[in-house]
């Protein structure tokens, strides 16, 4: 007969193996996401070494903008797998790489982009916000725990010309 603890144990062990199933399937990374390069911090004997990763994301709702972002990525033979989790800090830049358009109005307030940085339970999130008063795009990053999120965070901005117009949802 199976203790509950047993039962708690087997229960944790086939969410984690379905948790690993399903992010061998889906990809790692954003769609949008461009690997620009890494710079390895220490290594690792088994496995990647671990290192520091830029990724480009262009937003996919303005035209022109373009977010670089770079984070620390566990190697060794648990960030190889995926099973390690990666710390919950990045730092973010966003720039204009052309001119500025907006196909669509935009909210007030959304996130832009989402990417996996554990297998089970921690994102990195990407947050536009508008601040109409100055014309200017507010990117924030911050990484966003099932039970308990880090208030590590990052924050820039893209002034966008004051002949252009944000346009915003009603």
């Amino acid at each position: 007969m199976q203790t509950t603890k047993t039962r708690a144990a087997a229960a944790i062990a086939a969410l984690a193996a379905s948790a690993l199933c399903m992010g061998m399937a889906a990809p790692a990374h954003a769609a949008s996401g461009e690997k620009i390069g890494t710079v390895d911090t220490a290594f690792q004997w088994v496995g990647r070494d671990h290192d520091i990763i830029v990724e480009a994301y262009d937003d996919p709702a303005v035209q022109g903008v373009t977010c670089y972002v770079s984070r620390a990525r566990t190697g060794g033979i648990k960030g190889t797998l995926g099973l390690a989790e990666d710390r919950a800090e990045a730092s973010i830049a966003c720039r204009q790489v052309g001119p500025i358009s907006f196909p669509e109005p935009l909210k007030k307030q959304e996130e832009v982009f989402s990417e996996r940085m554990s297998i089970l339970f921690k994102r990195l999130r990407i947050v536009r916000m508008v601040d109409a008063t100055r014309n200017t795009l507010v990117y924030l990053t911050y990484s966003e725990k099932l039970v308990d999120g880090s208030p590590q965070n990052s924050v820039t901005a893209v002034p966008v010309d004051r002949a252009t117009a944000i346009p915003l949802r009603k």
